[in-house]
């Protein structure tokens, strides 16, 4: 772990940022990295990456990608000692992605009546619906719910468990969710109890837990990860899968959206759509 709790803040043009943002993911110290990119000024073309290391190793090796582009004004700031990921989160407003509103505590009055009112407490877990992979999703989803329901959903890296939640409060009578990461595990099927809703997660790596199995095969698979990852489970997916199956694929840049939608053309998927918000990409496939 670090000695003290950093962010790494990089600003510069979207080309710029975007490159850069490709490079950490590329550079095995710093795969796992929380980071996000996003779009601080439209008029000066000014994008921003904000990375969150926890281990000195990782620190190093972030400031060292990011600073090999010369264009980006790079800068650590120590992070107060104080719960501020949560105080970040309490002056996050609440997201609407098609039918559904997603919300934390602070914001518990401000759901409509006519949404799928879904209510997210992250702790320390991804996937609040504020981040455009996530709200991605939810567009996918919610696009795809006009046309029929799903009865077997499995939710790959489920973070929150926002997405099975989803699935599972629009009529899924199975949503599974996996992830690496046992505190996420602990914070989604927290969040499934304060949603009422009857999804299970469990920690995994891979889709080999004896829950994912006995469960499939899918109708639909989200898989809302990293890109590197999405390519190694291109095979495991399309097996989870029924045919005709749909996955839901994001966590990956628009620069990284051609490797990754090859991966799972190869794998005998054919793309049904693709959404683009700020610098990142979900794509919807289905299994043939």
């Amino acid at each position: 772990m670090t000695d003290e709790a950093v962010q790494i803040i990089a600003r510069g043009p979207r080309a710029i940022a975007e490159a850069a943002a490709a490079a950490l993911e590329a550079q095995p110290a710093t795969e796992a990295l929380t980071f996000s990119i996003l779009e601080e000024d439209e008029d000066r073309d000014v994008w921003r990456i904000d990375a969150f290391p926890t281990e000195d190793d990782e620190r190093a090796e972030a400031e060292a990608v990011l600073r090999r582009f010369p264009e980006l004004r790079v800068a650590t700031e120590v992070l107060a000692d104080a719960d501020w990921l949560a105080m970040a989160l309490s002056g996050l407003p609440p997201v609407r992605a098609g039918r559904f509103f997603v919300y934390g505590a602070h914001d518990r009055g401000l759901a409509p009546a006519s949404t799928v009112n879904l209510r997210i407490e992250a702790g320390a877990a991804f996937g609040t619906g504020h981040h455009g992979t996530t709200v991605g999703c939810l567009f996918a989803y919610d696009q795809l719910l006009k046309r029929r329901r799903y009865l077997r959903v499995l939710d790959v890296g489920c973070g929150t468990g926002v997405l099975a939640i989803a699935a599972a409060r629009t009529g899924s009578p199975v949503a599974v969710g996996t992830d690496i990461d046992a505190a996420s595990v602990r914070i989604a099927n927290e969040n499934a109890k304060l949603n009422a809703a009857r999804a299970r997660f469990v920690h995994a790596s891979g889709l080999g837990h004896s829950l994912v199995r006995g469960h499939g095969p899918y109708d639909l698979v989200f898989a809302n990860i990293l890109a590197p990852p999405l390519v190694a489970l291109s095979g495991d997916i399309g097996r989870a899968l029924k045919p005709g199956g749909v996955a839901i694929l994001s966590g990956l840049l628009r620069t990284q959206e051609r490797r990754v939608l090859a991966a799972y053309l190869s794998k005998g998927f054919r793309l049904v759509r693709r959404i683009h918000r700020d610098a990142w990409a979900t794509l919807v496939l289905r299994r043939s």
